[in-house]
């Protein structure tokens, strides 16, 4: 699981890598430090493993995450999920919540936090489905669903619900556009 989803990842990469070799273009881009460790902690996370060795595993996890989220400024916490051929544009201040749910095929830019928002039974983290593009300086929060092949634009607040297939931006996000993510991802 943990090298398929990396593979389907670096497929991605390769991509939008501007014809450079794997080995180059693994030591040259953050965010696939930033996927690879994800990967294998989240591996490790939800493994079957007895407590007496899952609970070492962790704690080496959490510092490898720590010492990537210093170095390249990306938290992806173990605890997250997050699907295939997730692409990070540029590293730099992106923040994901433990509890964040993340669908298969996203980008996400430089700046973005998704995080914990609301009070009592409205409290919560976002639920991001497949194909979405979440353009730099994003905040998505709160306890809210970001539908299929969406677009959240720069520097947007998004705390409702985004249907799929659309196009959001502002502070509050507000739907400006038909158009979906496909020339994005």
């Amino acid at each position: 699981m943990l090298m398929n989803k990396f593979l389907l990842d670096f497929k991605k990469y390769k991509k939008y890598g501007g014809g450079k070799s794997a080995i180059l273009l693994f030591i040259t881009t953050q965010g696939l430090w930033a996927l690879f460790v994800y990967r294998l902690s989240n591996s490790i996370y939800t493994s079957k493993l007895p407590f007496f060795i899952k609970k070492p595993l962790l704690l080496g996890a959490v510092i490898n995450q720590k010492i990537i989220e210093v170095l390249t400024g990306i938290s992806l916490p173990y605890a997250a999920t997050i699907g295939a051929r997730f692409y990070i544009a540029h590293h730099g201040h992106i923040i994901v919540h433990p509890n964040t749910v993340i669908g298969d095929n996203c980008n996400i830019a430089q700046g973005v936090t998704i995080g914990v928002s609301g009070r009592g039974n409205k409290r919560g983290v976002p639920v991001i489905g497949n194909n979405v593009f979440m353009a730099a300086n994003a905040i998505i929060a709160g306890k809210i669903v970001v539908g299929d092949n969406s677009v959240i634009g720069a520097n947007s607040l998004v705390v409702k619900n985004v249907a799929q297939s659309i196009t959001v931006v502002g502070v509050p996000a507000v739907k400006v556009s038909d158009n979906n993510s496909e020339a994005y991802i």
